[in-house]
């Protein structure tokens, strides 16, 4: 786990003395847990948890590492998971094909660009996404970041698991019901998760050729239905209602590829400090690109199809999604259910990432959290999303639809508050404000500044001290990302469009249902409050 808060600064966090007397209750516990880690780490578990990577255990293979993240994105990114959100631009927002497509690509791109910037605290600082957001949010109010990424993540294993259901009812003519299917995918998908991160990137990179080369050969199953391919949207709907869901289509993909910026830097920590970050960001940035919209425009495609030919439409409404990807495979027999079964497949390697990365920001909710080691907080979020998928199992359309758009609003302020954090007051200019992060040694003639030359600068990493990353002590406040949070969040309430809630901005630039501009509401809202108050924030209290 690396030294407690004690060991670093000489003081405990809030977290440790609260536990103190706490764990000599539960000390069995934890020794229990303790010896069933070691047991489970001769077998090859990954031990590690929220603990920083120290750059002198890293990786230094970089081929090696290129290739495995490479064939992680391509397996995760280019499956099921993805194509999902895109069936919805026709069947459920009623667009059209150019409409969809637009709408959908254009969206899922800018995604990808916020999750490759995430990605770039990976190498430099070697913690999980969310424990170097301790570096913006401090130790308190990262505990809510985190569960609210944790959400993200748990919404995503709840839709494949759903498909993943789908599928095998749908091939089996519903012999096999649907939760059956759910506990299948959950389980398989924990069984990998649980090894950590070595064996996770060896199975993405095994799976990734099969299931890109299953989806190309889609393509060319549902050639002979490409006839019904229309631009014309659903009838009925007017213009302003047409433009509204034309914005909410765009949130929702934008969704897709954005929320992998709460994990993305997970998946570099073993990279080398050093590691470019040109480097970094164009390998995450195509590594989610290409698959994505490789499998967006297939969905988009047959979602298309569907809304005109009415034999895949009756599939669509008995057996989902998955229903549909069988009836086009209809033509190629058994050949075309072993390609589904690849498919399926997809849905477990972005489900192995989803339960690898949950765990760690249970883990940040308190030192007593974080003593409970990896392998078990995979087992409390595989039973989680288990039983919310076979709840909401008939309401795959309701959950994607509304739930998943609002983990791309707090990621959208995430990435708005860590990008001004680095590129204002990471810099030369405020350095020399963080007097905890980087103490003074000694007075200087301009001001008082602590000294910081250019080999202190090289030796913690663009202008942060990640050697603190557990230092209660000497972490940020977090009050201004924490009040700019929350002035986003105001944003987000008064641009979503969702069924549950309409804002009243998002009624205003759509018709019947708004429009959802929530993500650029409350990156707007956060990205104007932070700086002022991190400016105040760092005089006040240097940290």
């Amino acid at each position: 786990m690396g030294k407690s808060e004690r060991d670093v600064s000489g003081e405990s966090s809030p977290d440790e003395i609260a536990v103190e007397s706490e764990s000599i209750h539960s000390f069995s516990f934890f020794g229990q847990l303790a010896n069933i880690s070691k047991k489970l780490d001769s077998l090859g578990v990954e031990s590690r948890g929220i603990s920083r990577v120290p750059a002198y255990e890293r990786s230094t293979n970089k081929t090696k590492q290129l290739i495995s993240v490479i064939g992680l994105w391509l397996s995760a990114c280019g499956g099921l998971s993805s194509m999902s959100s895109f069936f919805l631009g026709p069947l459920l927002f009623g667009l059209g094909l150019k409409k969809s497509l637009i709408s959908g690509l254009i969206g899922s791109t800018l995604g990808c660009f916020i999750a490759a910037y995430c990605s770039l605290m990976g190498p430099r600082s070697g913690c999980r996404q969310m424990v170097s957001a301790r570096f913006l949010f401090g130790w308190w109010t990262v505990k809510l970041v985190s569960f609210v990424s944790v959400l993200g993540v748990t919404g995503w294993s709840i839709v494949n698991s759903v498909v993943g259901g789908q599928i095998l009812a749908s091939m089996s003519n519903g012999k096999v019901p649907l939760y059956a299917g759910i506990i299948i995918i959950a389980g398989l998908s924990f069984f990998v998760a649980t090894f950590g991160i070595k064996q996770l990137l060896r199975v993405e990179a095994f799976l990734a050729i099969p299931v890109n080369l299953a989806f190309l050969l889609l393509y060319v199953a549902a050639a002979g239905k490409y006839k019904y391919l229309s631009n014309e949207d659903l009838a009925g709907l007017d213009s302003a209602t047409l433009r509204g869901n034309w914005l909410s289509f765009f949130s929702l993909a934008y969704s897709v590829t954005s929320t992998w910026g709460s994990i993305a830097s997970d998946y570099y920590i073993l990279f080398p400090e050093t590691s470019p970050d040109v480097q970094i960001f164009t390998i995450t940035l195509l590594g989610i690109f290409i698959p994505t919209t490789f499998v967006a425009v297939l969905g988009t495609l047959l979602g298309n199809i569907a809304l005109s030919y009415e034999p895949w439409y009756a599939v669509w409404e008995e057996y989902g999604m998955g229903g549909l990807l069988v009836e086009a495979y209809s033509p190629w027999g058994g050949g075309g259910k072993f390609l589904v079964i690849l498919l399926f497949m997809s849905l477990i390697s972005n489900n192995i990432l989803n339960t690898y990365s949950s765990a760690f920001g249970a883990q940040l909710a308190g030192v007593v959290f974080a003593k409970i080691p990896r392998w078990f907080w995979a087992i409390v979020a595989t039973v989680v999303y288990l039983v919310c998928a076979l709840v909401g199992r008939n309401k795959f359309s309701t959950i994607l639809g509304n739930f998943l758009p609002m983990i791309g609003y707090w990621i959208s302020m995430y990435f708005i508050l860590l990008l001004e954090e680095n590129v204002i007051f990471r810099t030369d200019r405020f350095i020399h404000l963080y007097t905890k992060e980087f103490p003074r040694e000694g007075e200087t003639s301009e001001a008082g500044k602590s000294i910081y030359d250019a080999k202190y600068a090289s030796r913690h990493n663009k202008h942060y001290n990640f050697e603190i990353w557990n230092d209660y002590g000497k972490l940020t406040n977090g009050y201004a990302a924490t009040v700019a949070f929350i002035v986003g969040a105001t944003g987000a309430a008064v641009g979503m469009s969702q069924a549950y809630w309409i804002g009243p901005v998002a009624v205003l630039v759509g018709g019947d249902y708004g429009g959802d501009i929530a993500m650029w509401l409350c990156m707007g809202f956060s990205g104007i409050t932070f700086p002022v108050l991190r400016y105040f924030e760092l005089k006040r209290f240097g940290r």
